[in-house]
């Protein structure tokens, strides 16, 4: 099997005290250490940040003229982390058939992403892409008060949620390992943002998670099948599920988190289990692989 090349890129510079690439550390040597059946490795992982802000990036404005196999674009940006080149660039990559995860945060946390076709339309923000069930639009996180909707609060970080599969168990989800077959944890967060399946026959919800505090369910994934608009790709509703801080938070964050965190991640051997088979399966089945 040739190695699948998978770039994990955000949508800001390198900032020590923001959330950079170098707070994904942890993600990025999972991927490089897994291995297969014969010992070789599975993942070649080029990590980076965007360079100039408000200049097309110059591997994510050609990233369908690139050896990559997959983007994980995580939009830590307030919205303008990509310029209409960087849009089209992916957007070629992934109709050329190659696979795209693409998460975001709270709020507007991320909405440049709005423009990535139907990956894009899979993220509701505060001011962008809104959700049109109203009902939806109001805070459900209510200790962090400068944070708006959406905000769902699934736990502290460092915590663990329960998934709840959505429909048959997609291949990114199984796990051998656990009772179930499953993932059933995933890293918790006090404010996720929205997700959904668009108008896009492609397109299903495969996960949610539940409120700590109103109980309210919300979309944790959204996956796309391979289509002739495109191949594989994941909408997520937050980047913290794969942030080294929130597998843990004794990893540290940027000084302008200021929620206590939690150390479930640490106390539940499967959560930390479930959320590297989650990250495993994500990378395999982006590549066209099924996940094993």
């Amino acid at each position: 099997m040739d190695t699948i090349k998978i770039l994990l890129q955000t949508t800001i510079p390198a900032v020590a005290d923001d959330w950079s690439i170098a707070r994904f550390g942890r993600l990025a040597e999972l991927l490089r250490n897994h291995r297969d059946a014969e010992g070789r490795a599975v993942f070649d992982v080029v990590a980076r940040d965007r360079e100039q802000p408000g200049e097309p990036d110059p591997v994510l404005s050609r990233l369908d003229e690139t050896a990559f196999d997959e983007l994980w674009l995580f939009a830590v940006d307030n919205g303008d982390g990509l310029t209409p080149e960087d849009c089209e660039g992916i957007t070629r990559f992934r109709q050329a058939g190659r696979g795209l995860m693409v998460t975001r945060d709270h709020m507007d946390v991320g909405c440049s992403l709005c423009s990535l076709g139907a990956v894009g339309k899979a993220h509701h923000f505060h001011t962008r892409n809104v959700d049109p069930d109203e009902s939806r639009c109001v805070c459900d996180d209510p200790f962090s008060t400068h944070i708006s909707w959406p905000n769902f609060h699934s736990g502290a970080n460092g915590d663990f949620q329960q998934v709840a599969i959505v429909g048959p168990t997609h291949p990114v989800l199984t796990n051998a390992d656990s009772p179930t077959g499953a993932i059933r944890y995933l890293p918790a967060h006090p404010h996720e943002g929205a997700v959904d399946a668009p108008d896009d026959a492609s397109a299903r919800v495969i996960a949610r998670g539940n409120s700590k505090i109103t109980g309210k369910s919300f979309n944790l994934a959204v996956a796309f099948e391979p289509s002739s608009d495109g191949g594989p790709a994941v909408a997520q509703s937050t980047f913290h599920h794969f942030a080294d801080y929130n597998w843990d938070a004794r990893l540290g964050c940027p000084s302008f988190v200021d929620e206590p965190p939690g150390n479930g991640m640490q106390t539940e051997q499967q959560a930390l289990q479930d959320a590297h088979r989650y990250a495993i399966n994500l990378a395999l089945w982006l590549a066209g692989k099924t996940p094993h």
